[in-house]
């Protein structure tokens, strides 16, 4: 790798692509920085808001532009490939937005080309670049727990928050958009040793009365090869005003040799306000009490921004710069990731167990 200054495309506009372009343009090796969305106007204000080279309304003018070297794709998850393969034929690094894609074909039409061209790319499930999430990597791989004999997990959030996620895109279910976090948070837990049979159960009233055909609430287990087994669940219809900014999750990883117990509803870290306080994700949405470090993006704060998408924005493009090594998703893991997601799908439809045969 031998970039030495960057020039950053950010493809999206949206929430998280305006964190992308935040980011990018606070980086010191950030030489150019132009910023795309189908909607022009959205685009002109993000270039605004963060003093961006230019702004398009045509995403291949923004990856193809000569000054670029890295391509974020943020665009809604059912508008990844087009972009991704762009950048791919144009042999660009690229960071997406999870998931990889919404279809195994789709991911596998992406990994052939990357592979083929050369392209580095890489998926963003946050969740990984979290301090707690990290330092449990950590103690997995130094063996201090030993085999994973299993995990626990389960994660919360308001109505409120996943409305504004099915207005983004209708296929973002709360499995394919939330779930799938954990989904690779465990494989990455479980390292090599695959996944291989997916049992779920789903049911669902609240989106249903408002007319959305979604489940609120999933439940699966997952089997590896090694015969550990992992618990992973969602409910993402706490009251609208429940006072987290995202997710609320709790996760268990049962080792030979020890534990790891992380909780991270955050309740330790209350704040309340007469006043009312702007939600971080919902517009027009202002809330009494809320439980601080809940944002699962981030927050901003002395005038920076912190946590995970901060994290991991920083260190890719830290990367593309000293070629250091990352804890980001890669393809295949995101290919793998992809596969169980949707397998957790069929199974909480169909009643039955999936079995998987991941390469």
């Amino acid at each position: 790798m031998d970039i030495k200054e960057l020039g950053v495309a950010v493809i999206g506009s949206g929430r998280i692509g305006t964190l992308r372009a935040s980011m990018a343009a606070r980086h010191p090796a950030k030489k150019f920085l132009i910023v795309a969305d189908k909607e022009k106007d959205r685009a002109e204000v993000l270039r605004q808001k963060t003093g961006a080279d230019l702004a398009t309304d045509n995403n291949y003018e923004a990856i193809s532009h000569p000054e670029v070297n890295a391509v974020f794709v943020s665009t809604p998850e059912d508008d990844h490939v087009e972009a991704i393969m762009q950048a791919i034929e144009l042999g660009k690094p690229i960071f997406v937005e999870k998931p990889l894609a919404l279809r195994n074909e789709d991911c596998d039409a992406i990994i052939d080309a990357a592979e083929a061209a050369g392209v580095e790319l890489v998926i963003g499930y946050s969740r990984r670049h979290d301090r707690r999430w990290m330092m449990a990597k950590e103690q997995i791989a130094q063996g201090n727990i030993g085999e994973i004999i299993g995990m626990q997990q389960r994660v919360y959030n308001t109505r409120a928050q996943m409305l504004e996620i099915v207005k983004r895109c209708l296929d973002a279910t709360p499995v394919m958009d939330v779930l799938t976090y954990y989904v690779d948070m465990a494989c990455w837990f479980m390292g090599d040793i695959k996944p291989v049979e997916v049992v779920a159960r789903t049911h669902g009233k609240v989106f249903k009365e408002m007319g959305y055909d979604i489940n609120e609430m999933t439940w699966t287990l997952i089997t590896f090869e090694n015969g550990a087994v992992v618990n992973l669940g969602i409910f993402y219809a706490l009251p609208a005003r429940y006072p987290t900014y995202g997710q609320s999750p709790r996760f268990e990883i049962l080792g030979k040799d020890g534990v790891i117990l992380l909780d991270v509803d955050n309740k330790d870290s209350v704040f309340f306000t007469e006043k009312g306080t702007p939600h971080a994700y919902v517009p027009d949405h202002d809330v009494n009490m809320l439980f601080m470090q809940t944002n699962s993006s981030g927050d901003w704060a002395v005038g920076d921004y912190w946590g995970p998408i901060a994290n991991e924005t920083r260190t890719w493009l830290d990367h593309l710069i000293t070629g250091a090594p990352t804890g980001h998703t890669t393809a295949r893991e995101g290919r793998r990731t992809v596969a169980v997601t949707l397998a957790i799908e069929e199974a909480a439809k169909t009643g039955k167990a999936i079995t998987l045969d991941l390469k």
